[in-house]
């Protein structure tokens, strides 16, 4: 069989394979449908335009969603304001989605109206032409200016560009409104309902969208530099706040026998260690008496500390003596989490929390490499500045020196990459600079590459280590849990992790969380399911990038084409080499080049929607050049010495 024809069959193996399905984010928005493991994307949301023009739409962390899969479908229940909607979206064969949407009003509202939205990438937008399925001629959208409108009813639209299609077919005539944003793309508003409702007032629609294009499966040159090796990447980390003592155990262990770990965080629940300014916690736990809450906390640190795991000790809650005003443990109404700390008691804060250090010291031989208060920049729980932040790195990490503690005070923890200011005072105060020994920050929010960047820039400048303190995608997503479960998450989130090694170079990823929340297992009761406690694609891609060998650096790697994510990591010492790779598109060959002569294979791992870190044959090294296929919508990882 020739190359071509034996390349040609492989891939349209791997073709059949990928599932062509839409994706829906749990808050109701498509965002494309997949042929062949490539995203033909868009973004359609609902919309509900009030009285006053002002619009309220469907977005992430804007409602409060239910998210459920029953099959091909994907269910989501949510509200925009009192307007309560149940949106339906159904594979219906290559590049279609049924869409079915029907509202009910919880009491009288006054509105505009509410739309179905669709919003078009650049592809479509830029070079595509519109029609008004049964009403208009083909229009150019690139010669309408920025906020110009064009509106007719039809019973569809239709937008073609040279490389991509997207049709819209409404089972009954509506109108739509098409408008060219400020970023050139074009918005398509379908009118679902006009005017006012009476509570109770009900409605439906439905849609068919049908989306097709070229699949790109051109070949992929990753180029490797070695020789500029950069921080070393100790291994994956995990958190392990208890929140669930009844299922929490299993999971747990599960993953304490099952990953390879290098960091763990644990939390001090500081409310329950020292209720009262007053009292005396660690002659109190000296004296065997601890309270439940705390007693666990302690005990999950031993276990960690156990395995020789380093230790993040991070506090949420403070006590009520230790903060200003009453605990907020929810946002106020103005939208402000937590509690700033009341600074008239700094020397009795900065005790209470060495005395708890000191006791897991002293009682069970736990040296704590550090502490922090959790996103302290957002206030959750405990509320700073950045110069408070500052003077906490100061006077805390004093205290620390003072009490014989070797444990350092975290610079950041910060709730996201996007407040990556908060660190700022204290990386310019010289007077912090010998208590800053590591950077934090979470991974939930900031994913540009530009954002990322100044968190490897701050590591530079203060050389240092940074720490992904906290990892995953989306904060809310416990709420809607089943999100969990879709391999859309999965990739997203491995996508993620992949950016974060090779922008960051981070010395660590703790995963959100190794516990039943965000969990990596399902069954077990974890958020309901009561089948055999299992891993799920989640758990066997934070495995995989587990299996990283100790000892190597960030090394520079480019790809020449997109939806590549792509980390390396090598030992020029070791001759010991990984690459991680996460394909979000077809199926397509790859050759790697870069490899040092020594170098004479690789082997490769596969996880995805299938496979679960899947050993395929050895990929041959020549001349420092390597051939392999990657598989659609994968995680890949080669590890050569």
């Amino acid at each position: 069989m020739k190359p071509a024809t034996y390349l040609t069959l492989l891939l349209s193996l791997f073709a059949f394979r990928a599932i062509a399905q839409p994706e829906i984010e749990p808050w109701g928005n498509l965002t494309g449908i997949r042929i062949d493991g490539q995203l033909m994307d868009f973004e359609s949301s609902l919309r509900v335009i009030g009285p006053d023009g002002a619009a309220v739409f469907t977005a992430k962390e804007m409602q409060h969603p239910h998210y459920i899969r029953e099959g091909n479908k994907q269910v989501v229940n949510t509200h925009l304001d009192s307007l309560y909607f149940t949106e339906t979206v159904e594979e219906a064969g290559p590049g279609v989605a049924r869409v079915k949407i029907s509202w009910s009003a919880h009491a009288d509202i006054r509105m505009q109206n509410a739309t179905f939205s669709l919003e078009l990438p650049e592809s479509l937008s830029m070079e595509g032409t519109v029609q008004f399925v049964g009403n208009t001629s083909p229009m150019g959208l690139r010669q309408m200016p920025p906020g110009s409108n064009v509106s007719a009813p039809a019973t569809g639209i239709k937008v073609v560009a040279p490389h991509r299609q997207l049709e819209t077919r409404l089972d009954q005539a509506a109108s739509i409104q098409g408008t060219i944003l400020e970023n050139h793309h074009a918005r398509f508003d379908i009118l679902l309902q006009s005017g006012d409702l009476q509570k109770s007032q009900t409605g439906e629609f439905a849609l068919t969208i049908t989306t097709g294009g070229d699949i790109d499966r051109e070949p992929v040159h990753l180029t490797l530099n070695t020789g500029m090796p950069g921080r070393p990447f100790d291994g994956l980390g995990g958190n392990f706040r208890i929140q669930n003592p009844k299922l929490d155990p299993q999971v747990i262990d599960y993953c304490l026998q099952n990953l390879r770990l290098v960091w763990g965080r644990v939390e001090l629940p500081w409310r329950f260690w020292q209720p009262a300014k007053d009292s005396d916690p660690l002659d109190s736990a000296r004296a065997g008496h601890l309270n439940p809450m705390v007693q666990r906390a302690v005990d999950m640190a031993r276990k960690i500390s156990e395995k020789k795991i380093p230790l993040i000790v991070t506090a949420w809650f403070p006590p009520d003596w230790a903060a200003v005003g009453p605990i907020h443990f929810r946002p106020t109404p103005d939208h402000i989490w937590g509690n700033p700390l009341n600074h008239t008691n700094d020397e009795a804060i900065y005790k209470s929390i060495a005395d708890y250090l000191v006791l897991l010291k002293e009682r069970y031989h736990i040296q704590v490499s550090y502490f922090s208060f959790n996103e302290s920049d957002l206030g959750i729980n405990v509320r700073q500045t950045a110069q408070e932040h500052d003077d906490l790195i100061k006077g805390l990490g004093h205290y620390f020196a003072s009490r014989g503690l070797s444990t350092k005070v975290l610079l950041g923890d910060n709730s996201d990459a996007t407040t990556w200011s908060f660190i700022g005072p204290a990386m310019n105060d010289p007077a912090a600079r010998p208590y800053i020994s590591m950077i934090s920050f979470h991974s939930w929010r900031g994913f540009d590459t530009a954002t990322l960047q100044k968190w490897s820039d701050a590591a530079a400048q203060l050389q240092v280590p940074v720490v992904v303190g906290e990892g995953s995608i989306d904060a809310a997503a416990w709420a809607y849990p089943n999100i969990f479960q879709e391999p859309t998450y999965a990739l997203k989130e491995i996508s993620l992790y992949t950016r974060l090694l090779a922008i960051c170079q981070p010395l660590s990823i703790l995963q959100w969380q190794l516990t039943t929340d965000y969990s990596l297992l399902a069954g077990g009761g974890v958020y309901g399911d009561t089948g055999v406690l299992r891993p799920t694609q989640r758990f066997w891609n934070i495995k995989q990038l587990s299996m990283t060998p100790r000892g190597l650096l960030a090394m520079p790697i480019a790809s020449d084409r997109p939806n590549i994510a792509v980390a390396a990591l090598g030992n020029n010492q070791k001759h010991l080499y990984t690459v991680h790779l996460v394909n979000n598109g077809a199926a397509r060959e790859v050759l790697l080049t870069g490899l040092p002569a020594k170098v004479k294979a690789l082997r490769i791992y596969t996880t995805n929607q299938t496979e679960s870190i899947k050993e395929g044959a050895p990929v041959k090294v020549f001349g420092g050049q390597a051939k392999f296929t990657l598989e659609a919508q994968s995680y890949i990882t080669l590890i050569g010495s």
